[in-house]
């Protein structure tokens, strides 16, 4: 038997009982999803959200065009593919972004590690809550879209519209993987933002544009290569992996990623820069 001075396993130094990891978690992650909703940022991205869907209500309802209204299939890859990726990457901005670089800027994050918390325990917490205050913010973009091609075609929703939701979650988890990366990375909330902001809107669709059409290579590497299948399994049918256009003598070349190597794509990006995130934030000093 210990001593009287020895601390029970898993309590504090007043004999109280600390709460499991699992309960922790949880609670990190309800009152970060709070701090969330309190925020601007989120009313200011549900608002953004609302009105790129009304615009997609507005231009279809009065100009009706051919490749919304041509068929059931046709209207989901339409609509999907004007905003879906957008919203998923501006989801994961607002609040992945800053989700750790906040805690070291702010100093508040020291007085959160000082508690009977692992590290690893509030990373997952974090994540937790940015992935919900995303999926909601999402959400709201499905129910607008569900509830426009109820309207013109009824109930009848394609299949490849759940297979596309599903990429779209996991994308949304990739993205938050390489956010709270980079947001490791550095101490400052505003340059971790403004570096996910110019990788996923402007850097990745770049290189994948030059390595497709100049060095002739596919961009197996690139996170936005594999999120492509959310917008190809809405197309019938799939389109080929390799097309070779000729144009005089100049050879064009595109890539379309297969389902699964889409899949693995994101997979990889979500578990390898979620990790090194949390290797990261383990190991860093707050002053």
């Amino acid at each position: 038997m210990g001593g009287p001075g020895e601390r029970t396993r898993g309590a504090d130094a007043t004999g109280r009982s600390i709460p499991g990891s699992a309960s922790q978690l949880k609670t990190i992650a309800k009152y970060e999803l709070m701090n969330y909703i309190r925020t601007r940022r989120f009313y200011v991205l549900l608002t953004i959200t609302l009105i790129m869907s009304g615009l997609l209500t507005a231009v279809v309802a009065l100009y009706q065009p051919a490749g919304f209204l041509s068929s059931p299939l046709g209207f989901y890859s339409s609509w999907w593919g004007m905003a879906a990726t957008y919203i998923l990457i501006l989801s994961g901005i607002f609040f992945g972004g800053d989700a750790i670089s906040g805690e070291f800027q702010n100093k508040t994050g020291y007085f959160l590690v000082v508690n009977p918390v692992k590290r690893s325990t509030i990373y997952a917490g974090k994540w937790v809550a940015a992935f919900i205050a995303s999926l909601a913010i999402f959400s709201a973009f499905v129910a607008v879209t569900v509830a426009n091609g109820a309207y013109y075609f009824g109930l009848d929703v394609p299949y490849q519209f759940g297979l596309s939701l599903a990429f779209s979650v996991l994308y949304l988890m990739s993205i938050l993987g390489v956010t709270f990366f980079f947001s490791a990375i550095f101490k400052s909330a505003s340059i971790s933002i403004l570096v996910t902001a110019i990788l996923f809107l402007f850097a990745f669709s770049l290189t994948q544009t030059l390595v497709s059409n100049l060095a002739q290579m596919e961009p197996w590497f690139l996170i936005t290569y594999g999120a492509e299948v959310i917008g190809n399994v809405l197309k019938d049918p799939y389109p080929t992996h390799i097309v070779t256009v000729q144009l005089g003598r100049v050879t064009f070349t595109t890539y379309n990623a297969p389902i699964l190597n889409g899949v693995a794509i994101m997979a990889a990006y979500f578990v390898i820069c979620a990790a090194l995130g949390l290797v990261i934030f383990e190991r860093r000093d707050f002053s």
